[in-house]
């Protein structure tokens, strides 16, 4: 007679721990049966999944051992084997499965790598191969829908805001999304609920819980209304593939996202708005250019009002305003950037945020007045897409560029500077065109069309998204050189 191990595990550290002990006492893969607690549970009814024939106590990864008659033999201790990387990264995600038998098939592929069959994973029909491998991809499809489909909800608790979700996976895939989560959501405090479990984070450390029923969650909040304008803005009505859609999108995760309760109303739009389409152009109701919108008078003020009203591309339909150049006409030096961000959105004016702040310092370490020069980008509209509570910047489209520049050139002609300098790759593919090249004249003068002295450098933003040590202080340190040339100049 020889026993069957009978041992509980929750999840994958749980299962591999247990797995590592067995591969040393060398239990074959038929010697040993994995449950879960929920199977437990759903099987005798107890509790807390003491229910059962278990003849040992405890729970979590404890193992137990029950005697049946005669299936294989113990081995003799052996020393941890290695297993191919790949069977651990997708071990993970099978883990995650709903499939009560996954913890035993896993056992069983990982007890055939280690003794007789180490290329085993190779054997694409192999049956157990073949179901680790479907089962791996489902979790997978699953794990993507979670990271696309959560929809953070605000809530003022004792301790301040917090943020919750409710989501209905498939799977059990929290384990397996919520390091996603807290490196993309890193600032904010958030729990995400779903039927089996709950992922929380508080800035620090990210820890789990049991389950909870959608009725849990808020139900609305204001940012709902960014999602249904963020949806808008992206619907293309000329598009609809309705089969498609519901693929990418099942309907049972409908309920928790808040744009999807103005699909009827843009499908019934739509129809309209090809219309629109076909006669306008590809920009709808809008123009296709600012240069409709260019006032008779030149001077910046004229250019500034008329800006205002600028609906030359679909930009203006999600910034808070126009955000126009500013500085003195006589300006002898014209800096360009790429579009406003979060804060110049708000406030209507150029580089009054965070990249303001390392312009402000540049502009000062290069000798030069602020008030002296003259501001501007080549978008005057800031785009971008929500991320949590947050806008985020999204680089602006190239027919945005394309549209904006009319009041670029109509800028550049009324200053009229001796020097331009564009901040960032994008600023400078906007004046000097999409084959301008900004690695191999970063911070040399040349003569262009605009003036004699142009000069590509740095965006100010760059030196704030660097994450190599010392990065930042010499994108820093070069913005404010290429600066100082261009006060020589």
């Amino acid at each position: 007679m020889s026993s069957v191990r009978v041992i509980e595990v929750e999840h994958f550290e749980a299962w591999r721990a247990a797995a590592r002990e067995l591969l040393r006492e060398g239990v074959a893969a038929g010697d040993v049966d994995f449950f879960s607690p929920s199977v437990q549970k759903s099987l005798f009814g107890g509790e807390d999944g003491d229910g059962g024939e278990s003849d040992g106590g405890g729970g979590g990864d404890a193992l137990q051992q029950r005697s049946v008659k005669g299936q294989g033999a113990v081995a003799q201790r052996r020393d941890t084997p290695t297993v191919p990387p790949n069977f651990i990264k997708y071990a993970r995600r099978v883990a995650c499965h709903r499939d009560e038998q996954r913890w035993n098939l896993l056992y069983r592929l990982l007890w055939r790598l280690t003794t007789a069959e180490p290329n085993l994973l190779h054997v694409a029909f192999d049956d157990d191969v073949r179901r680790f491998d479907l089962m791996a991809k489902s979790v997978g499809r699953d794990a993507h829908k979670a990271q696309a489909f959560v929809r953070f909800r605000r809530i003022e608790t004792e301790d301040g805001e917090q943020f919750v979700a409710w989501h209905r996976p498939d799977h059990r895939i929290l384990r397996l999304v919520g390091p996603f989560f807290s490196r993309r959501f890193k600032s904010m405090r958030w729990t995400i609920l779903t039927p089996d479990e709950s992922a929380s984070w508080d800035g620090a450390a990210l820890t789990y819980g049991p389950g909870a029923p959608a009725s849990a969650a808020p139900a609305v909040d204001d940012l709902d209304e960014m999602w249904r304008s963020y949806y808008r803005s992206i619907f293309n009505p000329a598009r609809i593939k309705l089969a498609m859609m519901r693929r990418e999108m099942p309907v049972r995760y409908w309920a928790a996202l808040p744009e999807t309760q103005i699909i009827p109303e843009i499908l019934a739009e739509a129809p309209a708005r090809v219309a629109a389409m076909l006669k306008y152009g590809a920009a709808g109701t809008r123009a296709v250019s600012a240069a409709e919108f260019l006032p008779e008078a030149r001077d910046l003020d004229s250019l500034a009002r008329a800006a205002a009203g600028c609906r030359g591309c679909e930009l203006c339909e999600r910034a808070t305003q126009t955000v126009f150049g500013r500085g003195p006409s006589a300006a002898r030096l014209v800096l360009v950037g790429e579009q406003p961000g979060d804060q110049e959105d708000q406030q209507g004016e150029p580089f009054v945020g965070s990249a303001g702040e390392v312009l402000n310092h540049a502009l000062a370490a290069a000798g030069l007045a602020r008030d002296e020069v003259y501001l501007t980008n080549a978008v005057k509209h800031f785009h971008w897409e929500p991320r949590g509570k947050q806008r985020l910047h999204k680089k602006p489209p190239s027919r945005a560029i394309s549209a904006c520049r009319s009041w670029l050139e109509a800028e550049m002609a009324a200053v009229a500077p001796r020097v331009l300098v564009c901040l960032g790759v994008t600023a400078a593919q906007a004046v000097l065109g999409r084959d301008t090249r900004a690695l191999k004249t970063r911070g040399v003068p040349f003569a262009s069309e605009w003036c004699e002295r142009t000069i590509i450098t740095w965006h100010p933003a760059a030196s704030l998204r660097a994450r190599i040590d010392g990065e930042r202080e010499r994108i820093a340190r070069e913005l404010a050189e290429h600066l100082q040339v261009a006060a020589q100049a």
